[in-house]
């Protein structure tokens, strides 16, 4: 997002967030090392029940550590070894909410100077820097306006106003945009990126897009089963999925074997031959734009081929994603016309062809 910010895995220094967010519960442990310098923004990403809205709740003072420790700028906030726990509402912590929770009853000119309020800013000063704010996030005409008569998008912006108002050192923003529509989504994303480019506090952000978090993150965390499983820079992750979560997030074929110079024998069946020579354990992956579709085995010897049972359709716009069950299973993406063309149906036999050029292979 901001080319000039540090690289997360650089040297520590007392700014920002430093955490080993501990938790125990009886079903489920989360054991998640955070490190956020001012200005960055850190995605958390995995399947539900990875643990990823429980560390927003560690971060916020919703949930007690149960080992561990946060540190803000250097002030500890929860350390239960030495007991030390500071309240969430004395913490310089900012949440916008998946439902955005503004107050029902206030107009959104008293949602966003609720928060100044509440740190002892008296009245007047209070909505006067709640009206900037407003003003600051594009929904100034909206102050007088209770939460019921306001769009998605604009409730999205009051929520952040509110969030942002009293100048907290962490932003937390738990699936923010997950209940606009698709068209709001686009301009609202566009807004968050710029206004989250100009905050100078650490921002943690949960997603389950894809696109928000290639858009939105300067590091990505992936999470499963309370554990860290993968993380990088946006690009490093999308480049080198370690997990079938994060693959298919990326929209990749991903498979894992033992790599003999060009040739891959893959762990679940079959043999691919790739462009690069590797020795070892690997990963493989391509996209499913990278597959081509046949009623019968392809000539030539460029591309990998291997028969299969069409399992799945599914429509995407102008593009069909196929799912065929072979020695490797692989996702397709063709476009309506070929489904046509080529008679495409559920248990249809089809072969499925990639060139060795669009295969990436990487360590495992």
């Amino acid at each position: 997002m901001n080319t000039a910010r540090q690289d997360l895995r650089a040297g520590s220094t007392d700014r920002g967030v430093s955490a080993a967010l501990r938790l125990e519960r009886p079903r489920f442990s989360l054991d998640l090392p955070l490190r956020l310098l001012p200005g960055s923004v850190v995605t958390l990403l995995g399947p539900n029940g990875a643990g990823k809205s429980t560390a927003l709740r560690c971060l916020a003072g919703l949930e007690r550590l149960s080992g561990g420790h946060l540190h803000l700028d250097g002030r500890p906030l929860d350390e239960p070894s030495r007991n030390l726990f500071v309240p969430p509402a004395q913490r310089s912590v900012g949440m916008v909410f998946q439902d955005y929770l503004l107050f029902p009853h206030l107009s959104a000119l008293e949602n966003v100077a609720f928060g100044l309020r509440s740190a002892k800013l008296p009245r007047r000063p209070a909505r006067a820097q709640a009206a900037d704010w407003l003003r600051h996030l594009g929904v100034d005409e909206l102050a007088a306006v209770k939460p019921a008569a306001l769009s998605g998008g604009q409730a999205q912006r009051v929520a952040l106003a509110r969030a942002l108002a009293p100048s907290p050192r962490l932003l937390l923003l738990d699936e923010p945009m997950a209940a606009l529509d698709v068209g709001t989504r686009m301009q609202v994303r566009s807004d968050l990126r710029r206004h989250l480019a100009a905050f100078p506090g650490c921002t943690v952000l949960v997603t389950h897009d894809p696109l928000d978090a290639m858009v939105l993150s300067d590091w990505l965390v992936v999470l499963e089963a309370g554990r860290v499983v993968q993380q990088g820079t946006p690009r490093e992750v999308a480049r080198a999925p370690r997990t079938d979560y994060v693959a298919r997030l990326m929209g990749l074929n991903l498979y894992r074997g033992v790599a003999h110079q060009f040739s891959v024998e893959l762990d679940g069946g079959g043999a691919v031959s790739t462009s690069s020579a590797r020795e070892g354990p690997v990963f493989l992956a391509f996209r499913p734009s990278a597959v081509a579709l046949h009623r019968e085995q392809p000539a030539g010897s460029a591309r990998n081929s291997w028969p299969g049972r069409i399992t799945g359709l599914e429509q995407h716009g102008d593009i069909v994603r196929v799912q065929v069950e072979g020695d490797p299973p692989v996702l397709s993406d063709v476009t309506t016309a070929a489904v046509a063309d080529l008679d495409l149906t559920l248990g249809s036999r089809v072969w499925a062809a990639v060139k060795a050029t669009e295969i990436h292979t990487y360590p495992a």
